[in-house]
C-alpha cells in the first residue's frame, strides 16, 4: 500500500518502496510503502510498538532495510550511517528535542559546526555571532519568546526545546524533517506552539514526517496519514477522509507489537548493540 501524497505530479522527496526489516528471526516491518513531497506533512500514526521507532531509525540511517529500497528525488539511496542521512538533507528531531540542557541556546544551535573568529592558533568560538544567528533563526520560525542566545537550554519549556531543534534543522538546510513524537508529554499550549512550528516548516517547503500516537495533533497539521499496526501500513488516507473516531479505532489494533520491540531493545542492550541472531 503506497501513501501517495497529494495529487500533483511532483516526485516525492523521500519514498520507501517495499521496505522490510528483520532482526534475526524477528520481523519488525513488513512491506512499507510511503512517500512524502515538498511542503507536505505525512503523519505516521500508531500506538507504542507499532513499528514507528524502527521506521524512524531506518529513515535516519541508524538501521538499514533488510529488503526494499529508499528513494530520494526518485533515485535509490542508502544511508549506512546517521551522518549519511543528515548529509542527504534528512534531519531527525527526537522526542525531547535532542538538545543539551547545560549549553546555551547559541552553543546548542551550532553544536559541531560552531562559528569561529580569528585564525590559526588564535581561532576561537564566536559567541556573539552564534547567539545572533540562533536567536534570529528561532524568531523567524515564530518562537518570539527566545531573545537571549546565552540562556541555558535547560531553562526552556519542552515545547521551546522542540521548536529550537526544528529551527536548527531548517536553518542547516534540511529537506526532510522527521519528528518523533514532538508533542508527547507537552501541555495543550506548548503542543499548539510546536504544531505552529511544524506548519511553518511545511510552509517553507520541507517534507515533514510527523510520527505520533496523538490523533488530534496529527489532524491539526497532516496532509496525509498512514496508520502502522504490528509493523505494517494498515491504512493510508488523505486529510478529511476519516474522522478522529475512525482513526482511533484503526490504531487500537497495535498493542502486541510493543512487547516485540521491547524484546529486541532488551536483547541489544545486553549484547553490545547486536540484534538477535538469525533463526537456525
Amino acid at each position: 500500500m503506497t501513501s501517495h501524497l497529494n495529487g500533483s505530479g511532483a516526485a516525492p522527496i523521500l519514498a520507501l518502496r517495499g521496505v522490510n526489516k528483520s532482526f534475526g528471526p524477528i520481523d519488525v516491518l513488513h512491506d512499507i510503502n510511503l512517500e512524502v513531497k515538498a511542503g507536505e506533512v505525512l503523519c505516521l500514526l500508531g500506538d507504542n510498538g507499532a513499528g514507528k521507532s524502527t521506521l524512524i531509525r531506518i529513515l535516519s540511517g541508524v538501521h538499514q532495510p533488510t529488503t526494499g529500497r529508499i528513494e530520494m528525488d526518485g533515485a535509490e539511496v542508502s544511508f549506512p550511517t546517521p551522518r549519511a542521512a543528515q548529509e542527504a538533507g534528512i534531519s531527525t528531531v527526537h522526542q525531547f528535542g535532542g538538545t543539551f540542557p547545560l549549553m546555551s541556546i547559541g552553543r546548542s544551535f551550532f553544536v559541531g559546526v560552531e562559528p569561529t573568529k580569528g585564525w590559526g592558533p588564535f581561532k576561537r568560538y564566536d559567541r556573539r555571532k552564534a547567539n545572533t544567528i540562533a536567536v534570529k533563526a528561532v524568531q523567524d520560525m515564530g518562537i518570539t519568546r527566545i531573545t537571549d542566545g546565552d540562556r541555558l537550554v535547560g531553562g526552556l519549556s519542552g515545547g521551546e526545546r522542540q521548536s529550537l531543534a526544528i529551527a536548527r534543522a531548517v536553518h542547516f538546510g534540511a529537506r526532510v524533517l522527521i519528528l518523533d513524537e514532538p508533542t508527547a508529554a507537552l501541555g495543550v499550549k506548548q503542543a499548539t506552539h510546536v504544531l505552529r512550528i511544524v506548519n511553518e516548516a511545511k510552509r517553507r517547503g520541507l517534507a515533514v514526517v510527523f510520527i505520533t500516537h496523538q490523533v488530534m495533533h496529527a489532524m491539526a497539521v497532516g496532509d496525509h496519514f498512514a496508520v502502522l499496526i504490528r509493523g505494517a501500513v494498515a491504512a493510508d488516507f488523505k486529510k478529511g477522509e476519516k474522522t478522529r473516531e475512525e482513526i482511533t479505532d484503526l490504531m487500537a489494533g497495535g498493542a502486541s507489537m510493543a512487547s516485540l520491540e521491547a524484546e529486541i531493545e532488551g536483547y541489544m542492550a545486553t549484547h553490545d548493540g547486536h540484534p538477535p541472531p538469525p533463526a537456525e
